[in-house]
């Protein structure tokens, strides 16, 4: 039996996606993309060995649509759901068998029947196997659902072996799922639970030292761990990275904004190789925390935070939404000063986003808000409802606006000189010092990037030549935030 599971492409090879990190691999002259999903390798270890599996991400590879396979499995999430069905079609055309699952099938499995010839609601470990034996049998049925949210610890390692690694910027790793809040705008409760699950701590720590082990560069060192909330269980957690330390990884993650209370829990992250927490803010208005349910946020001074975490040498990654019920014209303008004042190097702003299985789809669709379900536009950055106190246009304006603020090259070099005068990098310098070499290439490539009609980009390029050779600099972060800049010119107001 052959099997093929396909990852959809994100976007299109056109378009600008922050998250792909396309600008930054033409840079370092790589054909590289940020990280993987970690859905198929994870379906490809619960497969059995006689089974010869397949693995295709369409990010950084072309599906080949005439290869001989018996099933085809895709996993779906909303913003490439329609590219999904698409390869589904393709498959089905010529009579192959798809079953599709992935978050956005399983809030909506009754769209996905009509696109292949079956549907996995929920997590797949407790199926998956009765899934195959059925196909194997010609009695594969529609839909099949998962009993529960299965047990971690019970559960195989990824399979990454058929991922194409070389092609990848960073590894995934989880150790837990399940998160405790119901945060409005969110559909992570609804799909993982509202329950903290394990994996054991043996199984995390192997899945770690597989990935350092796939021969690839010394840049492969660098995890994102994809729990939602990688301290939510902080026993689990102290556990976790006291184990960690030993390894020498250098990781980023998500967590909540009260892991600034925990000086013990930052000072593990910081010794274990931790560079950065993504956090969700989502707003620095308490009328919308208070809407969307994230009550969280409301019992910590933002500022206060961003600085305590700063203080153990781990940079701040901020989310924010714009678009929320209560946002006014000066909300834009406030949310750029904010993020510029704490200094959040790296902001990841989104416009607010009803994805299917969240209480805010269900909530504008009960109120006749949503202006359409075609589902490619549900990219964050798009409009597709009609706000409270604006006008579509009005809020892809604000958001604009914000993007740009923030990654003014105006913007960037008065945060990075900042972090630089504080020798912000300096345990990460420390434990991974970049060599001369690479720094000479590093400005070298930088100077080709003086060929341009962008004034504010050549300014930029020769206040940052001096600091290259600095030892307090981590020249990634320069043409990562390169990167981001770009992106923001690159957003139209229509």
């Amino acid at each position: 039996m052959r099997l093929t599971l396909i990852t959809p492409r994100q976007g299109t090879d056109n378009e600008k996606n922050i998250y792909d990190y396309r600008y930054v691999a033409r840079f370092i002259f790589s054909k590289a993309y940020s990280g993987y999903l970690l859905a198929i390798p994870t379906l490809a270890a619960l497969t059995p060995p006689d089974v010869d599996v397949t693995i295709t991400d369409e990010n950084v590879e072309p599906i080949d649509f005439d290869a001989p396979t018996d099933l085809v499995g895709i996993s779906v999430r909303t913003m490439f759901a329609k590219r999904a069905y698409e390869i589904a079609s393709r498959f089905r055309e010529r009579g192959v068998k798809v079953v599709l699952g992935g978050i956005h099938a399983s809030m909506l499995p009754e769209e996905a029947r009509l696109h292949a010839d079956s549907v996995v609601v929920g997590e797949a470990e407790a199926v998956w196997g009765e899934l195959l034996e059925d196909f194997r049998n010609d009695r594969l049925k529609p839909v099949y659902r998962s009993p529960g949210h299965p047990n971690l610890a019970e559960c195989p390692m990824p399979d990454r072996r058929l991922l194409k690694n070389d092609r990848y910027l960073l590894h995934i790793v989880q150790t837990t799922k399940g998160c405790p809040f119901f945060c409005d705008f969110c559909s992570v409760h609804a799909f993982d639970g509202t329950r903290i699950r394990h994996r054991s701590m043996e199984q995390v720590m192997n899945d770690i030292r597989e990935t350092q082990r796939d021969g690839i560069l010394e840049r492969k060192k660098a995890i994102f761990f994809a729990d939602d909330n990688l301290v939510a269980d902080r026993r689990y957690a102290k556990t976790f990275l006291q184990e960690l330390a030993p390894l020498d990884v250098s990781w980023s993650c998500q967590a909540s904004l009260n892991v600034a209370r925990n000086d013990e829990i930052l000072g593990l992250m910081a010794k274990s190789g931790c560079g950065g927490i993504l956090i969700g803010f989502e707003s620095i208005a308490p009328d919308n925390l208070r809407q969307m349910n994230k009550k969280i946020n409301l019992r910590q001074d933002f500022g206060e935070a961003i600085r305590k975490i700063h203080s153990h040498g781990i940079l701040v990654q901020g989310a924010f939404i714009v678009g929320h019920d209560n946002d006014i014209q000066d909300s834009f303008r406030r949310l750029a000063e904010f993020i510029n004042a704490n200094n959040v190097l790296f902001a990841l702003i989104s416009i607010l986003t009803p994805f299917p299985g969240t209480g805010l789809f269900d909530r504008l669709e009960k109120e006749g808000r949503l202006l359409h379900k075609d589902w490619d536009r549900y990219d964050s950055k798009t409009v597709v409802f009609e706000p409270r106190n604006m006008t579509p246009a009005e809020l892809k304006t604000g958001f604009v606006y914000v993007w740009r603020e923030v990654y003014s090259f105006a913007s960037i070099y008065r945060k990075l000189k900042y972090f630089w005068e504080k020798d912000f990098w300096r345990d990460q310098n420390r434990r991974n010092p970049i060599k001369a070499k690479y720094r000479v290439l590093f400005a070298a490539r930088l100077m080709t990037y003086l060929l341009t009609r962008d004034l504010e980009r050549i300014k930029f390029i020769f206040k940052v030549l001096p600091w290259v050779f600095d030892k307090r600099v981590r020249i990634s972060t320069i043409i990562t935030l390169m990167a981001y800049n770009d992106f923001a010119y690159s957003l139209r107001e229509k």
